[in-house]
């Protein structure tokens, strides 16, 4: 693997613990300013981070970036113009890609532990408790603001970085997530 290669993963990496900890800051302030249910640890894992909020913006950006990048214009009738379709075709698509990737990891973290972290029971238009209109839609639109404001600010402040800055910061994050990992999967095992 080639160094530029190297260093884009390392990149994307940092992208991913990003978004983990957004995604996990976000499920502490549902759970204490919306719900008042006070504070608990949302994630799978010890750290203040939702490895699936990472995936789902990392398959966000690499599904629909091209799309995002593309002007999708229809011309309508009643208003005798064109209109760019494009954030509506992004908005479904981030819909879709999260509403798969929470459907999954509700039957992987079953399957590896008994249970899921979340029930949509409560919500209309659910599957199962693990899947509901409401929270597919809150994805969509926090997909829209990870892929119109927060990376490219995020890729504004690490592609300037130097390389050796960007490993310093991979290899903390890396040890640090692969610790919590590690000691995550030795509970379920013991």
């Amino acid at each position: 693997m080639g160094d530029g290669i190297r260093m884009k993963a390392k990149r994307w990496f940092l992208y991913f613990v990003i978004y983990s900890m957004l995604g996990w800051c976000y499920e502490v302030f549902l759970e204490v300013v919306v719900y008042r249910w006070g504070f608990s640890n949302r994630g799978f894992l010890w750290g203040p981070y939702c490895p699936v909020y990472g995936f789902g913006a990392l398959a966000f950006l690499l599904c629909l970036n091209r799309l995002k990048e593309k002007q999708v214009r229809c011309k309508l009738p009643f208003l005798q113009k064109s209109v760019n379709l494009t954030p509506l075709f992004v908005f479904v698509g981030i819909i879709l890609i999260a509403t798969g990737i929470e459907l999954v990891a509700s039957y992987l973290l079953e399957y590896t532990t008994g249970g899921w972290l979340w029930d949509y029971r409560s919500y209309g238009f659910h599957f199962q408790g693990r899947i509901a209109l409401n929270p597919s839609l809150r994805f969509g639109l926090g997909g829209m603001v990870i892929m119109y404001l927060l990376h490219p600010a995020l890729r504004r402040v690490f592609e300037p970085r130097e390389d050796a800055q960007i490993n310093r910061y991979f290899w903390v994050a890396a040890i640090a997530m692969g610790a919590d990992v590690l000691i995550r999967i030795a509970g379920l095992i013991l």
